[in-house]
């Protein structure tokens, strides 16, 4: 069991220490990692001989118990049955052994466990072998249920004891094997105590929604909500909830650059932390000020236990961390597979595991039972700006920040009087876009194809996002020219490859008041206006934006949303290398000035002027510049055709006389999967 760890980034998100609502103070800690749960198996677990563990059993205080006749019989008719069955290959068996078979083009059955860690085996060369696990497992029920069966009492194992570590693996076998439940005859104090705390009567998927103000947070969070009443009103429900989180195991004294690279290359473990649920939701709402949507899961009191009963075997487990596949939505995945094994859906998301993808794969497999949206106290804040808007009247910052106490209990609850926020994940677009189109720059025509694997713009459809999310990454768009031009040597171009680029904005006329800003990492085809021909080339860019932004218009009727369209102005600083540019680079500085509009639910519109002042270095050659201005201004209108489709028209122009193709338009068809 590992020390506690006060410092903690959530998946997608980072954790600060909460702070305790005065009214919920009453309640419990359970804290995995840092209270005294199990301590790992004895060494000599890890042989595998009968022999062996029957000297287990005798060292457990059972040493008067004889092996008979009937109880060999057993064994062998047992052990027989496994066989026949093969029990040991079942999907079951291999998902509570964590052997985490690959989904995908080319799927990949695991030849060995994901835990390298001895004392989650009974056996020597238990991450290999799962037969030999199952056997070791099923002797150490049989040899206790003998035990209790001769003593006709409850008996009380060691907390080392298999069937204490593993009451998931045990009480699976013994229904297979039609052995009834053997904890009805054995107690296991540390286990009972644990779960008796939680009480675990229903399990929800907590959903905070995208937050881009902290990187780290971008693409969402999940964690699962541990019920211990399904009833009653939904304070009481949420007050004697648990959370269980799945999380990054961080140094705090990593800056953020090594923090990330760390956390997705699988340097840092993960960690699982339970705790009081409403400190949890109380950072998520009141702190980050991030709407909350939470999901009941359709499972029965028997998986609910039963996942319970896995998390008690896997808690302490140190297994590497990577943000994009084995993270906090990743796990709620695993948890299901293992009393769903007609389902795989792990597998499913073989590439990257986001938190929107993994709501709505829940819905497709119909395991989503109702759901509910808890508002952040900025929406609240917006909700009575906008109520006194519409009353003609006008709220001052200190009136809005009073009428929400952070501290009240009902900041946590769901809210009956308002009207939801059109950011429920289930309503939003397919996260990857496919796209192609026709379209004609400087006089020539081209074909462009595009492929982008997440997630947003604000010209898609906004439903189901935070207002004006602007988040995209590992996008790449392909140009096919004309052939009868006078570009044959270039009739396959990269146009753009993307690794991230976003924007976040913070409207200074609402509650969510703040800076807005912008970065993007790409390689993109820009025109050289130091070039006396202007010619494109492709070059690496690196660009920040900073600025403001505002919100205007009415929002829609009874929401904490903010007005629907948003103007902004940012400066901007550009950084671009690439062979063919004038001098192999050029920086620039200035100005980015745009509006976007929300025509209806389906047409949207927007447009940019850029006024970037570029510099090369001093020019020796002879009609070539070292600085200039470049502006270019840019249209652009989707209409959405249903949720997986839609057209979309873009033009721009660049006013400069030297380039070579300073105007341009496309129409390009996009399809979200």
């Amino acid at each position: 069991m590992r020390p506690t760890t006060r410092f903690a980034k959530r998946c997608l998100s980072v954790y600060r220490p909460l702070p305790v609502i005065a009214a919920l103070s009453s309640l419990p800690i359970i804290s995995v990692h840092a209270a005294s749960t199990t301590p790992p198996i004895a060494p000599d677990a890890a042989l595998t001989s009968d022999a062996a563990i029957t000297q287990r059993v005798n060292d457990s205080s059972v040493s008067e118990h004889a092996q008979t006749a009937d109880d060999t019989a057993q064994l062998t008719a047992l052990r027989a049955q496994i066989e026949a069955q093969r029990l040991y290959e079942h999907t079951t068996w291999r998902r509570l052994l964590y052997f985490v078979d690959k989904g995908g083009i080319t799927p990949k059955r695991a030849k060995s466990s994901a835990v390298t860690d001895r004392s989650f085996y009974l056996t020597k060369n238990g991450q290999h072998d799962p037969a030999a696990e199952m056997d070791a497992l099923l002797l150490a029920i049989t040899t206790h249920q003998a035990r209790a069966d001769k003593a006709r009492t409850p008996i009380t194992l060691p907390d080392d004891d298999a069937l204490c570590r593993f009451p998931a693996r045990a009480r699976w076998l013994s229904a297979q094997l039609g052995l009834g439940d053997i904890y009805t005859s054995v107690d296991c104090q540390n286990l009972d105590n644990w779960m008796d705390t939680l009480s675990a009567k229903q399990l929800s998927v907590m959903f905070a929604e995208e937050y881009l103000d902290n990187p780290m947070s971008a693409f969402a969070h999940t964690l699962l909500r541990i019920d211990s009443q399904t009833t009653g009103s939904p304070e009481a429900r949420i007050r004697h909830a648990y959370s269980l989180n799945d999380t990054v195991d961080g140094d705090a004294a990593d800056n953020f650059v090594i923090y990330a690279i760390k956390s997705i290359s699988g340097i840092y473990d993960n960690i699982i932390e339970i705790d009081p649920y409403p400190e949890r939701l109380t950072k998520y709402v009141n702190e980050d000020e991030r709407d909350v949507w939470t999901y009941d899961l359709a499972l029965t009191p028997a998986e609910v236990e039963q996942i319970m009963y896995h998390v008690w075997e896997t808690k302490d487990l140190a297994l590497p961390y990577y943000f994009t596949t084995d993270n906090c939505a990743s796990e709620i995945l695993r948890l299901i597979d293992v009393v769903r094994p007609q389902n795989a859906l792990l597998q499913q998301l073989p590439y990257a595991v986001v938190p929107a993808e993994v709501i709505t794969l829940l819905q497709d497999y119909q395991l989503i039972d109702g759901q509910s949206y808890t508002p952040s106290a900025a929406t609240r804040r917006q909700a009575l700006r906008n109520k006194a808007a519409a009353d003609g009247e006008m709220l001052d910052k200190d009136a809005l920040a009073s009428a929400i106490d952070a501290s009240d209990i009902q900041t946590l609850l769901p809210d009956d009087t308002l009207v939801a926020s059109d950011n429920n994940p289930l309503t939003r677009h397919p996260l990857q876009m496919a796209s192609i189109g026709v379209g004609q720059a400087g006089g020539d025509r081209y074909t462009e194809v595009g492929i982008r694997a997440g997630y947003h713009d604000r010209l898609d459809s906004a439903s189901g996002f935070p207002q004006f999310f602007d988040l995209g990454g590992l996008e790449a768009r392909v140009r096919f020219n004309e052939t009868d031009t006078d570009r044959d040597n270039d009739r396959v171009e990269l146009q753009q490859a993307t690794l991230i680029r976003g924007r976040s904005f913070n409207p200074l006329n609402t509650s969510h008041a703040g800076s807005s800003w912008g970065a993007a990492i790409q390689a993109t085809r820009v025109n050289d206006g130091a070039d006396p021909e202007g010619r494109d080339h492709l070059v690496g860019s690196l660009g920040y934006e900073r600025g403001v932004s505002w919100a205007l218009g009415t929002p829609r009727a009874g929401t904490g949303e903010m007005p629907p369209q948003l103007c902004y102005g940012l400066a901007s600083a550009t950084g671009q290398v690439g062979r063919g540019i004038s001098k192999g680079y050029r920086v620039g500085a200035g100005v980015n000035l745009g509006c976007d509009y929300q025509i209806n639910n389906r047409l949207r519109a927007q447009a940019q002027l850029q006024l970037p002042y570029w510099y090369h270095g001093n020019s020796d050659v002879a009609g070539y510049r070292g600085h200039y201005w470049q502006p270019i201004t840019m249209l652009g209108l989707q209409y959405d055709i249903d949720k997986q489709s839609a057209i979309r028209l873009e033009a721009n122009h660049e006013w400069q006389e030297r380039i070579e193709k300073g105007d341009e338009v496309q129409v390009a068809y996009r399809r979200y999967f």
